[in-house]
């Protein structure tokens, strides 16, 4: 398990305040490590500066090249790094394996689109003229990822913008501390000294880094709150933030589809990762004539998953990834049950060690419930019925985030509509929270305005300029003339 910071291609002890790493699983500390000072990462943004115009420069060869090589490593380091992300995260070690594959995709993917991607020739004013757009890089690029996909969430940031010519300098999450050293360590070791910086640390190493004068762009992943804060400082320092916040996402189930089987899609996307994904479905709006068979389904499912041990290979759920993730769900099902919702199954903590909930189905739920409303970030299926399309519709459509969207459904008529009148970055049909790493993963208004994979991920981490070019010099008949 690492420790080390990675500054300026060589590794470093952090000189900063102390990380307890907490096993979710335990609730006891697994691991302390010192995190980054203020001149630790003073040192990392200075590193990673010093080395961008020769990364820039470049061949795309050689940092397609460093991408391969890291996608080459993340596989041969499969199963360590999935017992790491099981002890960090939560999360099961087999579902860990699979994220690690994707994590090697991504890398791959960017290393290939990026030797396909560089701009375009544009009609000119006149003939014999040269008009070419070109993505440029932006520079210094600060990742904060956070603690639930410590890898993939990482990759979305990280191989995107060094193919491109930026370089980064990565923080994790306290939680995920050692797996965003190890992850860190493996990119730094393929690229040259100083391209990639790894720093850990909480809030002021990450408030250094956002406000840092020589980052030129924030990327971050996490809390709606904590977003909003980082999009204030660098409006007010004018540079780019590139925001992946939280959701509310809702699943809508029509009177077409067998309501048994989509209640195992939904139960699975209510339930993945104990609920710690920002694209979970958070509350389901259900037909009323399929939601007594949807009920039924659903409550079996929930109440038969196997809650225990990350590294268990019957575990399909593993622990919340802190006491306090713990607590917030517990807060929301006792206001709803305040305001009449019932509790068909789970709702209460596991007894024992760690941070783990059982999995819960809750009814009778209306939108004055924070469980409604507000993100709970936990392994909770709150279902309302509805009677007709247009109040589903305005159901789903009544919250202020605006991330994705699952509906269930044979008619394209409603497909059509969710996908012009849902105001959210992504809606499944019939197959939820699914990334295809050529499509794309984005946000609006308070889920953030982030484009992560495919080639809009590729392309949010560039700008844009513009060459105009006569090459013989030529006057022109409304430049000025000297007089005479």
């Amino acid at each position: 398990m690492r420790t080390e910071l990675i500054i300026g291609g060589r590794d470093i002890p952090g000189e900063g305040e102390p990380i307890d790493v907490v096993d979710p699983a335990t609730g006891r500390t697994a691991v302390t490590i010192a995190g980054a000072s203020e001149a630790q990462v003073d040192a990392a943004v200075a590193a990673a500066a010093a080395t961008f115009p020769s990364w820039r420069d470049a061949a795309q060869d050689e940092r397609s090249g460093a991408l391969r090589a890291v996608a080459a490593e993340l596989t041969e380091r499969r199963d360590e790094l999935a017992r790491l992300l099981a002890s960090d995260t939560g999360r099961p070690f087999a579902r860990n394996l699979l994220y690690v594959d994707f994590a090697a995709t991504i890398f791959h993917q960017y290393a290939e689109l990026a030797r396909q991607i560089a701009g375009r020739v544009v009609p000119s004013n006149e003939t014999g003229q040269l008009s070419i757009t070109r993505h440029v890089p932006f520079g210094v690029v600060a990742c904060l990822i956070p603690w639930n996909y410590p890898l993939d969430l990482l990759a979305f940031k990280v191989a995107p913008a060094l193919a491109m010519g930026n370089t980064v300098v990565v923080k994790g999450a306290e939680e995920a501390t050692p797996s965003t050293l190890t992850i860190g360590e493996i990119v730094a070791s393929h690229v040259p000294s100083g391209v990639a910086g790894v720093v850990a640390g909480g809030t002021r190493v990450g408030e250094r880094l956002v406000a840092h004068p020589d980052v030129d762009m924030v990327a971050f992943t996490g809390s709606t709150a904590a977003g909003r804060a980082i999009g204030a400082v660098c409006g007010e320092l004018v540079k780019p933030a590139h925001l992946e916040l939280g959701g509310k996402d809702p699943a809508l189930v029509f009177a077409d589809v067998d309501p048994i089987l989509a209640a195992r899609g939904v139960v699975w996307a209510a339930m993945l990762n104990a609920g710690q994904v920002c694209t979970s479905t958070e509350r389901a709006y259900v037909h009323r004539s399929v939601a007594d068979r949807f009920v039924e389904a659903a409550v079996e499912l929930t109440g038969a998953l196997e809650v225990g041990d990350p590294m268990e290979p019957t575990t399909q759920v593993g622990p919340m990834r802190s006491e306090a993730g713990r607590a917030k769900v517990m807060r929301h099902l006792a206001d709803a049950v305040d305001k009449g919702a019932r509790i068909l199954t789970g709702g209460v903590p596991v007894p024992g060690p760690g941070y783990f909930f059982e999995p819960t189905v809750v009814v009778d739920v209306n939108h004055s419930m924070d469980l409604m409303r507000e993100e709970t970030f936990g392994p909770v299926l709150p279902i309302m019925v509805f009677d007709d399309v247009d109040q589903a519709f305005e159901l789903a459509a009544d919250t202020d985030y605006g991330l994705g969207s699952s509906i269930y459904t044979r008619d394209p008529v409603l497909v059509e509509r969710a996908f012009r009148e849902l105001r959210v970055g992504g809606v499944w049909v019939n197959d939820p929270v699914v990334d295809n790493p050529a499509g794309l993963l984005a946000g609006i208004r308070a889920s953030g305005n982030g484009r992560e994979l495919g080639l809009d991920g590729l392309l949010a981490f560039t700008n844009v300029r513009h060459l105009h070019w006569q090459p013989e010099l030529q006057a022109k008949p409304w430049w000025y003339a000297p007089e005479g």
